[in-house]
């Protein structure tokens, strides 16, 4: 019998000790995080990570005082539809942490609580290598995009077949996007993006940490390559 390898450091260790909130869970009771990545690419096999932003969410509101961002020293250039769009540069991150510090970050980011992304198989595909590759695995998490189906689909009988950007997402709540392409911005709009719906879905019907994490990464191979076409463009 193989045994697993312990986690690579003290915050990947804390946590997988802190567990995640039980899927019976009310979602108001929960603690949950909106984490958004700016990569060199949209390929977790060849790509990096340059940028990392993280919006804590507890009782349905932002702790705006506990968000992180950072960015993430490397070596690699983004490609030519990356840069034009988060605008970083090598000469940006020269003097960034190193991706080992950005990822302890996320662990602390992250103890306790539930992931929430937009387009969940991007940056799961991300994220699901850097866990692995310290020895503990990224949990279930919320996608705000299955989500703002579902409440399209309640709200007018039908939701749009092809991919929701984060803009429209949020144009379609009413909400006003933050800075968009920038992660912290769009952890932050995420963030709103995911209280708006929990809300509007619980009024329906009690909303738990399973309901809302469920179908996350679903197709997430389709989803994955129809983000990726899209990501690096407008919205």
């Amino acid at each position: 019998m193989r045994l697993r390898r312990a986690p690579t450091s003290a915050a990947a260790l804390a946590f997988e000790q802190a567990g995640r909130p039980a899927d019976g869970l009310a979602w108001r009771d929960a603690r949950w995080c909106a984490l958004d990545l700016e990569m060199t690419g949209l390929d977790p096999r060849d790509d990096e990570i340059i940028a990392i932003g993280a919006v804590p969410i507890e009782q349905g509101r932002i702790i705006l005082g506990s968000c992180v961002y950072t960015l993430v020293r490397t070596s690699k250039r983004s490609k030519h539809g990356a840069v034009l769009v988060h605008k970083l540069r090598l000469a940006d991150v020269a003097d960034a942490p190193s991706l080992d510090e950005a990822m302890d970050s996320v662990f602390g980011a992250l103890n306790g609580r539930v992931p929430v992304f937009h387009t969940a198989a991007v940056e799961m595909g991300f994220l699901g290598r850097q866990f692995g590759r310290r020895h503990v695995r990224l949990p279930t998490a919320a996608d705000t995009e299955v989500l703002g189906r579902r409440w399209l689909r309640h709200r007018d009988g039908s939701a749009a077949t092809d991919w929701m950007s984060l803009a429209g997402l949020a144009d379609a709540l009413g909400q006003p996007a933050e800075a968009p392409h920038h992660a912290l911005g769009d952890a932050l709009t995420t963030a709103k993006a995911f209280i708006a719906l929990a809300s509007l879905l619980d009024a329906v019907t009690p909303q738990t940490v399973g309901s809302l994490t469920a179908g996350a990464g679903a197709d997430a191979g389709l989803r994955g390559r129809l983000a990726g076409a899209r990501r690096f463009g407008p919205g």
